[in-house]
């Protein structure tokens, strides 16, 4: 009887413990995949906000031309501005150089100047400065502004 007692007592206790769930190891970090973006053209990324959107710098050194495209925060979809230009301030050798990307019209893709996504300028010292700081003054797309968004090209502001 006195074992019937034990049995029926420790039933409950074996059942309760094989029901019991351990709670879920948290994945370890190295296992989990790195969040990257792309830059279409193979150029600069830079990040607007928490991601918002992307500025994709874009350098010819043949011709000195920089070319800074507007992105979706996933750097895959066009958006377009409506500013007529981007001044961005350089430092090269310790010295600031401004520079004013112009917004460029694209028959082809129905762009105008106050409505695209492609911005440029041409200067001399481009075509020999294959790196440099600068700070992107201010630029607003679709009514959110960012201001004095700093960045190295040609490795950009993306920190993930």
């Amino acid at each position: 009887m006195k074992r019937v007692l034990l049995s029926l007592c420790l039933v409950p206790l074996l059942l309760a413990a094989a029901c019991t769930k351990a709670p879920p190891a948290p994945a370890a970090a190295a296992n989990q995949p790195k969040h990257e973006h792309k830059p279409p053209h193979g150029g600069t990324p830079v990040v607007l906000g928490a991601e918002v959107y992307h500025l994709e710098f874009v350098r010819d050194a043949a011709t000195g031309q920089l070319s800074a495209y507007v992105f979706d925060g996933e750097l895959e979809n066009f958006i377009r501005s409506s500013v007529p230009a981007i001044e961005l301030v350089a430092t090269v050798d310790g010295a600031p150089r401004s520079l004013v990307l112009a917004a460029v019209a694209n028959p082809a893709t129905g762009e105008t100047v106050g409505d695209t996504s492609l911005f440029a300028t041409r200067a001399d010292w481009l075509e020999s400065t294959a790196n440099f700081d600068a700070v992107l003054k201010s630029i607003t797309i679709r009514g959110t502004t960012f201001s004095d968004v700093k960045f190295n090209f040609p490795q950009g502001n993306d920190t993930d």
